[in-house]
């Protein structure tokens, strides 16, 4: 353990955080995720959604951490509700989730926590700074634009970086939010209940690192994942709507 990186020992007493990874073939990255996000002397969960690479044999190979596995791959979102049960069955009350694939820094996750006010409950977004990069693809600063919107439109928190995965969530509300969305969409679904619950969104700024084309492994498909978020944010709004003219 790296002492300067150790999250752990500055928390208040009430506060206990756990990292949840989902991870679906990122072998590349995934080692060196794992061990900065040890760093932090948090418990650390894997979720393997399904890997058909060598991811599942690598985080296999790593101690100190809690390795869950999903026999097929089945989305994201699947992976993360299985990681808050498992930390909340180690009586954790706030979730850390972050990517996989090396795109953000673990050690940003310290302002993630710095953003919470005492006895606050609340969602907190990582704020990709330098999303202008070369490296950045289109489809990742389009989407941002298209989903803070209908996120906004759909009666959810008005935020600059909704795809963010870098995030804090407060457990167990987390899980009790009724989301249907278990692929990429339940990142944005969860930000709207959570609003319709009373529970607010917050952003910090946080690095973002993009490899080169080519080094970067990317499981979003953009015309599939349009159209998914597309039936999502349908969804969503028409909920909407039904709940204000409701008698």
């Amino acid at each position: 353990m790296v002492d300067g990186l150790r999250i752990s020992r500055t928390l208040p007493m009430n506060m206990k955080p756990a990292v949840i990874i989902p991870v679906y073939n990122h072998s590349l990255q995934i080692g060196e995720v794992i061990r900065q996000a040890r760093k932090l002397g948090l418990p650390v969960f894997v979720v393997d959604d399904g890997s058909t690479d060598s991811t599942g044999e690598i985080i296999g190979t790593i101690d100190g951490i809690t390795v869950l596995r999903h026999s097929e791959n089945t989305g994201k979102g699947a992976a993360i509700l299985t990681g808050f049960a498992a930390a909340i069955k180690h009586d954790c009350n706030w979730a850390i989730t972050l990517d996989g694939d090396g795109q953000h820094n673990p050690e940003d996750s310290r302002e993630l926590l710095n953003a919470v006010e005492d006895g606050e409950r609340c969602i907190v977004i990582g704020k990709r700074q330098g999303m202008n990069d070369v490296n950045v693809p289109w489809t990742s600063k389009f989407g941002r634009m298209f989903s803070n919107f209908w996120i906004w439109v759909a009666g959810g928190p008005l935020v600059e970086d909704s795809q963010s995965g870098f995030r804090l969530y407060p457990l167990p509300e987390a899980l009790q939010l009724a989301t249907k969305a278990r692929r990429y969409q339940f990142e944005v679904e969860i930000l709207v209940k959570a609003q319709r619950q009373g529970i607010p969104t917050k952003e910090a700024p946080v690095r973002v690192i993009y490899q080169a084309k080519g080094e970067r492994v990317s499981h979003f498909r953009p015309w599939l994942d349009f159209m998914r978020n597309s039936v999502t944010f349908n969804r969503l709004i028409w909920a909407r709507l039904f709940s204000m003219f409701r008698p």
